[in-house]
């Protein structure tokens, strides 16, 4: 059975706010009079109204007894009822005929029979693509909505459920083991048996993930790639079962052991094996892609390093080739003492070259220092690459690689140097006769000599091109320089998805994920109505020259009364530094009376206390759906909230608690709690937060700003790094904090990427009721197809800008001018919009974007592709153009109004200070993550996020305590004060000591979201 708290079925919260009662349970005058007509006693009114107002916010008649004594005495009160009227029927017969009536003034569809039949028809197809009961009941309850239903009993959704889930899942499981056949069905049941004392199964194997990108663990990665696969064609095994769903089998499959996969049937164990062996062989390709990526950076890095030592080095090695060839040109100068005698002049010219090493030498220093002086560090790419030669090679021979373009030429010249690889020579020919299919030669036609295919390195750089060819044997390829120029441009095509590998999924052909047109045809009008654009690509056009001509134009006439941005005689423009005024005394004044009377908590207390009333604990449940089979689920869930959100880890954690043990804890977070789950757990905090009063004085929730802060790590995972940065070795906690101070949602990315590629997908991943409009960053966020996507997704993109004046700013035409700002677009005729290639790829751009908002492919995945090396992306051609439009915007906007340049930085200025705060929570083991697992890196900081929202909310409860207390005592509390004020409190919270449980199971009383008596109407600002 599946918790009904775990799903959407409408019931009573636990708590019920006063706007919840207010909005949902206040009857209207005309319902309370078309009510009193039909009764004729107060009981029968009360009970008739109550179940009026709660069929209509939860589309089903609950048990009077069931109602909350709030709902029960909010209503009482609004029909002026004394406190003694009980809800109360004298007979079933009326209760009946009330809800009939109730039914016919709802208008909805009461048919039990039909309404079954919908529901199971929903669940039915939503279990070939989800496995969680809760979803499938959800989904079950959305057709009941659209058809305007009585909803059934809860107990009647979940029974649905559960058996056509079974249904479902039992053909999945006989399918997949018919397709492995006997052979391979007893080779997976052999992987559960470990091989003796002390060794671990290849179930466990299968779990691996890739350690740090070392050349030993490279060669290791290898051997795991080429062990997955050995283990079977796992994609024939699941064809045409929803990814989604194997995603599912193998995420339970994931969080148990191998005893655990033994209570299982056979079937289901089987099937649930060959899952993660689907996953683990994806897994496997991404991985030794990323390494070899990683590998190839690396050795890359090296030769700059080296050419950056050779610099230094080479310096006295120029001034000494100074000094020599100073002494040949006086000894061939025709005017010298020695020029009488030209053979004598040449004969001391060669002796000098022989003392000072040999022809041969100093031609090497030359070219050193000529290499030096180029900064060029091409030619010493290929020494670095000798020891992970063979590795590359082999990578290259178990990845299965796809050109997602036209353009093959990388690929190509790939086969032509394998075919190379067992000879020694120093050179091979750049080009090769074609043959036909058969074996025969082909000629052309005309001359009748045969044809030759010449290999196409214009991919690469002039420098390789230079590296690769050697000017002394025209037509040959300087082997060892090539192998290193392909396998450099092999690295870069697959970051930026020029190049895909078959059976991956972050490096899978991104454009094979992406709708089909049929589909962006049906869904292109509704969503461009939603965000704002419009639905043609004439329109789209159209528009964005409009909103960029009327912002340049706008700007330019404002330029004259701006007294922050200039623009000097030499065309050099300034903006000057904005500085907060420091708070009012005032405002000082309420802040230090608030700190001073908050009570004294304990982080364990305030999750306990937050669990009581939000629930958020009810997300978390086995990983195959089913209630947990635990004796206190609460106190389980909060013990294990409290153990990973302060990153004390359940060994510590253990120690300092008593009655519950490091393996308890450990295995909670493994079986019971996922990265989804942890995000509708934070969701539930959030959502509740924005029912807040003291809120309001902070944000709308329509503003939210995305920056980064470094997370130490072990060394031994493949996503952690030395950040140039931050500092340190690991990754990025990623948060996305509202303007009202609370995160939305949160990520930990490799310190690596580019972190405006996260920017747009944590707000389509985030799950609580606020919906931001615009979103701030640091100055990481002006990648150019990151502002495209932006507004193509309908959110606004307005990132702190520090190095603007290296920025470009384009024009909508090259006859465009400004009387004031015309030095900002550089030199006349240049940097102009080109708006054919936005409207003849309109279509593209709304596939992509169509794409990201349907999750048929991620925006991270998008973006990451999209970079500025993808010279043969036209997708990238078209989003850096939009991007281009809507930058320019964004940066007059920014140069032209001081008041956005102040919101846009006291929006980073709460994400930095939510990155400091939520370190403060996560104070265990140094705020050192633990575990190499990226997926378990991942809910170590969604962990945290949680702690740290609930530590935030309940401050904020607190604080308006307080609040309430200052009013009664006659303090003056403006809005503009309370602005002030921040959640971000720790000196009333006691992080360390004994963490005692009693606390957990005290249920705590209703909180009061609300101050009646205090104006939290800011004035409009500027």
């Amino acid at each position: 059975m599946a918790s009904i708290e775990r799903t959407a079925y409408p019931r009573f919260k636990r708590f019920l706010s006063a706007r919840e009662l207010h909005v949902f349970y206040t009857p209207q005058p005309e319902e309370i009079a078309w009510a009193s007509g039909q009764v004729r006693s107060d009981s029968h009114l009360l009970a008739f109204v109550v179940q009026l107002k709660c069929f209509s916010r939860m589309g089903y008649f609950p048990r009077l007894d069931d109602v909350p004594e709030a709902v029960m005495a909010h209503i009482r009160r609004d029909l002026g009822l004394g406190e003694d009227v009980v809800a109360v029927y004298d007979s079933d017969r009326t209760r009946g005929h009330h809800r009939m009536l109730i039914r016919r003034r709802s208008e909805v569809v009461s048919d039990m029979p039909a309404a079954r039949a919908v529901a199971a028809a929903a669940i039915r197809e939503a279990a070939g693509r989800k496995n969680d009961p809760a979803d499938l009941i959800n989904v079950a309850l959305e057709k009941l909505v659209e058809g305007s239903f009585e909803l059934p009993g809860y107990s009647t959704l979940d029974e649905m459920a559960a058996q056509i889930r079974e249904e479902v899942n039992s053909a999945i499981f006989a399918l997949v083991a018919g397709r492995i056949g006997p052979a391979g069905v007893a080779a997976l049941d052999r992987m559960l048996v470990a091989g003796g004392a002390g060794s671990k199964s290849d179930y466990n194997r299968l779990k691996r993930t890739a350690p740090r990108p070392s050349w030993t663990n490279y060669r290791l990665q290898i051997e795991h790639l080429r062990w997955v696969d050995s283990l079977g064609d796992s994609r024939s095994w699941w064809e045409g079962i929803a990814r989604s769903k194997i995603a599912d089998f193998a995420g339970e499959g994931e969080a148990g052991d191998a005893a655990v996969l033994g209570d299982y049937g056979d079937a289901k164990r089987i099937a649930i094996l060959a899952a993660m062996v689907y996953a683990a062989q994806q897994r496997a390709r991404d991985d030794t892609a990323e390494m070899f990526c990683r590998r190839v950076a690396t050795l890359t890095k090296r030769a700059r390093l080296e050419l950056e030592e050779l610099k230094k080095q080479q310096q006295k090695v120029t001034e000494a080739l100074i000094v020599n060839y100073r002494q040949v040109l006086e000894h061939l100068d025709p005017l010298g003492p020695a020029a009488a005698q030209h053979a004598a002049a040449l004969e001391m010219a060669r002796k000098t070259v022989e003392a000072v090493g040999g022809f041969p030498e100093e031609l090497g220093r030359i070219d050193a220092v000529r290499a030096t002086h180029g900064d060029n560090h091409v030619p010493l790419v290929a020494r670095h690459f000798r020891k992970d030669r063979s590795s590359m090679l082999a990578t290259v021979g178990v990845l299965d690689l796809e050109a997602t373009s036209a353009d093959r030429s990388v690929l190509q010249l790939l086969d032509y140097m394998r075919e190379h690889t067992m000879l020694t020579r120093d050179h091979i020919p750049d080009r090769i006769a074609v043959f036909d299919e058969t074996g025969r030669p082909v000629t052309d036609p005309e001359t009748g000599e045969q044809r030759v295919h010449v290999f196409d390195t214009s991919f690469a750089s002039e420098n390789w091109n230079k590296s690769v060819r050697d000017r002394a044997r025209p037509g040959m390829f300087v082997r060892r320089h090539l192998e290193a120029c392909v396998l450099t441009y092999l690295a870069e095509e697959l970051r930026t998805g020029d190049i895909a590998v078959t059976g991956a999924q972050a490096y899978a052909n991104w454009a094979d994920q992406l709708l089909t047109p049929a589909e962006v045809a049906v869904m292109l009008p509704g969503f461009c109505a939603e965000v704002g654009i419009p639905a043609s690509a004439a329109g789209f056009r159209a528009d964005l020259h409009e909103r960029l001509d009327t912002q340049c134009r706008a700007t330019d006439a404002a330029y004259p009364d701006l007294a922050d941005f200039t623009i000097d005689e030499f065309g050099r423009p300034s903006l000057k530094q904005f500085r907060a005024a420091p708070p009012t005394p005032s405002a000082q004044a309420l802040a230090l009376a608030v700190r001073d009377r908050m009570p004294e908590r304990t982080l364990m207390g305030i999750l306990a206390r937050t669990g009581h009333w939000l629930e958020w604990w009810r997300r978390f449940s086995p990983v195959s759906g089913s209630d947990p089979k635990l004796k206190d689920p609460f106190v389980r869930y909060i013990l294990t909230t409290f153990t990973y959100g302060t990153n004390l880890g359940p060994a510590q954690a253990a120690r300092h608690i008593a009655g519950v043990t490091a393996h308890e804890l450990a295995t909670t977070s493994a079986r019971h709690v996922t990265i989804g789950k942890l995000n509708k757990a934070i969701a539930d905090v959030v959502d509740a937060f924005t029912e807040l009063d003291l809120i309001k004085v902070w944000g709308d929730g329509s503003v939210v700003a995305a920056d980064g802060t470094q997370v130490d790590t072990f060394i031994d995972n493949l996503l952690a790094e030395t950040s140039i940065r931050y500092g340190g070795t690991g990754g990025i906690a990623y948060h996305y904090v509202s303007d009202t101070y609370i995160a939305l949602f949160s990520k930990f990315i490799p310190v690596g990427v580019w972190e405006a590629v996260h920017i747009i997908q944590g707000l389509l991943d985030q799950q609580s009721t606020v919906k931001p409009g615009t979103i701030h960053a640091d100055t990481q966020g002006q990648a150019l197809p990151v502002y495209a996507l932006a507004h193509l997704c309908g959110f606004e993109l307005m990132p702190r800008v520090r190095n603007w004046k290296d920025l470009n700013f384009y024009r909508v035409s090259a006859a465009t001018r400004f009387r004031h700002i015309e030095a900002l677009f550089g030199e006349p005729g240049r940097n102009v919009i080109d708006w054919d290639l936005i409207e003849r790829h309109y279509d593209d751009l709304m596939r992509v974007v169509l794409s990201v908002a349907a999750g048929k492919i991620s925006s991270v995945t998008l973006l990451r592709r999209l970079s500025t090396y993808s010279r043969r992306n036209n997708f990238y051609k078209a989003f850096r153009e939009v991007g281009r439009v809507i930058r320019t915007i964004q940066l007059l906007r920014y140069l032209s109004d001081p008041q956005l340049r102040r919101r846009t930085t006291a929006a980073t200025n709460k994400v930095e200070s939510y990155n400091n705060f939520s370190a403060w929570c996560r104070f265990g083991n140094e705020g050192r993550v633990r575990d190499n697992d990226p997926a378990e890196q991942e809910k170590h900081i969604k962990f945290s996020t949680l702690l740290t929202n609930a530590v935030i909310f309940h401050t904020t409860l607190d604080m308006m305590s307080v609040l309430r207390q200052l009013a009664v005592e006659g303090w003056e509390i403006s809005p503009e004060d309370l602005a002030v004020l921040s959640p971000y409190q720790t000196m009333r919270i006691n992080r360390f000591g004994v963490y005692a449980t009693d606390e957990i199971t005290v249920t705590p009383e209703q909180y009061d979201a609300h101050l009646p008596d205090i104006d939290l109407t800011l004035e409009p600002v500027g």
